[in-house]
């Protein structure tokens, strides 16, 4: 019966070979995989590996036909996601920061098992982002995954909410609120909710520990508290449209800022100019000022004043 069994798993055995074992530069022949098979307890023949095959791809996959030596071999092509998009996805998984070590690599684990084994170290090459600190726990995870399942079910959440002191992070008491957004701005998630004491909140989710889904229902938002709570979206309001200044140098850095569908103009002073929207944000001023006097604001002019008055307070704190 043991026998048996394993004649009717062939299949699926064949399936996961394919995904593990085979891809463009790494193919099996119908032998192998029948030596293979065969070390698996599973008997196969030469005709009945030919006819799997051409099962398997009548059900979706794309295995294609090649030659080693003079047999034909086999290797599984396209796959749910490419190389390139696989490789693209862990780096962001590695670079993460709301993400623990331990947690950055049980998900690149997972993305391994989407390509062939031959294939899958290459995942772990790890982007490194010296000046990143890695979550060391996984409230920021929990916090979010929570509060998504409460938006979804219509629900509030409870968790404790912590301090952050001259000591160290205390913990405070456990809060009740109804989320309605969840946003990822910079290297952090938060959490638009309104509070028990029905305040408009934005709350960072690596301060909220043991977060859960309540079985209370979210507390109905009346016009002002939803007008107020769509504006934290984005803490500085609406979007703004603004004209930028800059040096030929950064025309690059403005282009993977904005996108390659803004109108860049060439100054006759050489330099060039492009109108943009951008949300007046922390994230953005900080994009600004990094490159110093290469790029300025230059309309509407109280965005430029806003720009001169941040310098100048940061001027004259270092003054001190």
């Amino acid at each position: 019966m043991a026998g048996a069994s394993r004649q009717k798993q062939k299949l699926l055995v064949m399936e996961r070979l394919f995904m593990e074992r085979t891809d463009e530069a790494h193919a099996i022949t119908g032998n192998e995989l029948i030596r293979i098979l065969g070390d698996m307890g599973i008997k196969a023949e030469r005709k009945t590996i030919y006819d799997d095959i051409a099962t398997l791809c009548d059900v979706g996959l794309d295995i294609q036909t090649t030659k080693s030596g003079h047999s034909n071999a086999y290797y599984l092509d396209n796959r749910l996601f490419s190389d390139e998009e696989l490789k693209v996805l862990a780096d962001c998984v590695a670079g993460s920061r709301f993400l623990t070590i331990k947690r950055s690599n049980e998900f690149i684990k997972k993305l391994q098992t989407l390509t062939s084994e031959q294939k899958a170290p290459m995942l772990r090459r790890s982007v490194h982002i010296d000046s990143r600190t890695k979550s060391p726990n996984e409230a920021s995870y929990k916090a979010v995954s929570a509060a998504q399942e409460a938006i979804f079910s219509d629900r509030q959440i409870e968790f404790l909410l912590s301090e952050a002191g001259a000591e160290r992070r205390k913990q405070g008491k456990l809060t009740l609120a109804s989320p309605y957004f969840v946003v990822l701005e910079g290297d952090y998630y938060y959490i638009i909710c309104l509070t028990a004491d029905r305040e408009v909140a934005r709350l960072r989710a690596d301060r909220m520990t043991e977060a859960a889904v309540s079985r209370e229902k979210r507390v109905a938002l009346s016009e002002d508290e939803e007008l107020r709570m769509r504006k934290l979206k984005s803490p500085s309001g609406t979007e703004e449209q603004l004209r930028l200044c800059f040096d030929k140098e950064i025309l690059g850095e403005v282009y993977d800022r904005f996108g390659d569908k803004i109108t860049v103009r060439e100054n006759l002073d050489g330099s060039f100019s492009a109108d943009v929207t951008a949300q007046l944000s922390n994230v953005f001023w900080g994009w600004l000022f990094a490159f110093g006097e290469k790029i300025r604001v230059i309309a509407p002019e109280y965005v430029s004043e806003i720009a001169g008055e941040k310098i100048e307070k940061l001027r004259e704190l270092y003054k001190q």
